[in-house]
């Protein structure tokens, strides 16, 4: 559950959920992860880090560049716990729906 907690911390951040975005695409320079960002070079390393942290990506250093690229697992991980929850919502409604149709009898 440790991990959980640190992977929902990193996605709740939109520049950190934006860098996902850009890697979803494929992998990437450091370098080219922060064009879209009005911050330095080292603020958005700072988000890189918290993603390789929480296990979201991984970075490679080859030569002077840091390359990075997508870990999805981490995601999986939350997917499957939010899936509790959609069951439970799904439950909810089907009851409601059960609700009203009986108060229209």
């Amino acid at each position: 559950m440790e991990n959980l907690d640190t992977v929902f911390a990193a996605l709740g951040d939109s520049t950190r959920r934006a860098i996902l975005d850009q890697l979803m695409r494929g992998e990437a320079r450091l370098s080219d992860l922060a064009e879209p960002f009005d911050m330095s070079q080292t603020a958005v390393s700072k988000h890189v880090r918290v993603l390789s942290d929480a296990g979201l990506l991984v970075i490679e250093k080859r030569g002077r560049t840091r390359h990075c690229r997508l870990n999805a697992e981490p995601m999986k991980q939350v997917t499957d716990w939010l899936a509790n929850y959609q069951m439970f919502w799904s439950h909810q409604f089907d009851n409601l729906a059960l609700h009203l149709a009986d108060e229209r009898e």
